[in-house]
């Protein structure tokens, strides 16, 4: 169903820069709602086959080409910040997680010394008491 949606947007995005870039939006609001609706499924059919004008003037493709890289530079440059900031917020969640486990481990040292020290003075009280 998001794939029906994208897509349908996305025809609509070409529909509606098809009929831009031909002048046609005066002519196509002159008409009224039944016709507005037979103009635009026609141009999706036409859109759906895979004829849709690209701009035949070089210039024209050269500049959405160019349009199309930038961004595409702009995205990647966003998604290296967002894998930055999230590198980053890893690192700093590992060196919270090793401090905290360093001072488990001491925690448990000393607990291990108490007890065996606890148990030495068990041992000692219950065999002087059985003598």
């Amino acid at each position: 169903m998001t794939t029906e949606r994208f897509s349908d947007s996305v025809l609509r995005a070409d529909v509606k820069e098809g009929l831009d870039s031909d002048n046609k939006i005066g002519e196509l609001q002159d008409l009224d709602v039944g016709e507005q609706s037979l103009v635009r499924s026609e141009t999706v059919k036409f859109s759906r086959e895979g004829q849709r004008s690209s701009g035949k003037d070089p210039a024209e493709r050269e500049s959405r080409r160019l349009k199309r890289l930038l961004r595409n530079r702009v995205s990647a440059q966003q998604a290296r910040e967002r894998k930055k900031v999230y590198v980053n917020e890893l690192e700093k969640r590992v060196n919270d997680l090793e401090g905290k486990n360093t001072d488990l481990e001491e925690k448990v040292s000393t607990l291990q010394k108490e007890n065996h020290m606890l148990r030495h003075i068990l041992k000692n009280t219950t065999s002087s008491s059985s003598r």
